[in-house]
């Protein structure tokens, strides 16, 4: 099987859940154009408020936060995060990928200088856009720099690139199971059970999930 398989195989199984016979529920679909291979209804729901309400229960003054997009393709993603951050202000890493899983930081649009840099994206895999993206948030005079996301792949050289002293923290959520030798000090992984636990709720009550989550 080749790699992109694979990795497209496990963000699906980690994405889908079984709400009820001929329904599905998804967390964090990579791509949402994947809804349309489904004969049944899909709820779509986001692992962003499990990770935001464990930002908000650190002290971090709003004012020094700036939430920062790994690339450009996930602004729309950033950029919602950052308004439920309290509408902290956003920044993006311009890049231009080379191959596969290589990727090269060009630019910064934003301003992290003296700031607590949140970079957030829906998955992580190798950590190679995540972690050159750190590198120049430093660079840049970010004071510090979290890593967010929902799906936590992990392939080689992930581990090493996270705990390599670039992160203040990594923020992941259980949607992968993760071995035990893949933890490292600066990892947190939450539980999106509740999250999940409410949408199944919702569903049978027949009332909305989008509003909520």
């Amino acid at each position: 099987m080749h790699a992109e398989e694979h990795l497209l195989r496990i963000l699906l199984q980690s994405s889908l859940i079984s709400v009820m016979p001929g329904l599905t529920g998804s967390c964090d679909l990579h791509s949402s154009q994947a809804m349309g291979y489904f004969d049944i209804p899909v709820d779509h729901v986001y692992g962003q408020p499990v990770i935001l309400d464990y930002l908000a229960s650190k002290t971090i003054s709003s004012n020094d936060l700036v939430v920062v997009s790994p690339d450009v393709g996930g602004v729309a993603r950033a950029r919602a995060f950052a308004k439920k951050l309290s509408d902290a202000p956003l920044a993006i890493v311009d890049k231009r990928r080379h191959g596969h899983n290589v990727a090269e930081v060009m630019n910064l649009i934003g301003d992290v200088r003296g700031k607590v840099a949140v970079m957030m994206d829906d998955m992580i895999d190798t950590a190679g856009t995540i972690a050159k993206g750190a590198e120049l948030l430093h660079q840049e005079g970010a004071r510090e720099v979290y890593a967010c996301c929902t799906h936590a792949v992990f392939s080689p050289p992930a581990i090493e690139r996270l705990s390599s002293g670039l992160f203040q923290e990594v923020i992941i959520t259980n949607t992968i199971p993760l071995k035990e030798e893949k933890n490292f000090p600066q990892l947190t992984i939450l539980s999106v059970a509740n999250l999940l636990g409410e949408t199944i709720w919702r569903v049978h009550d027949d009332c909305s999930v989008s509003t909520k989550l």
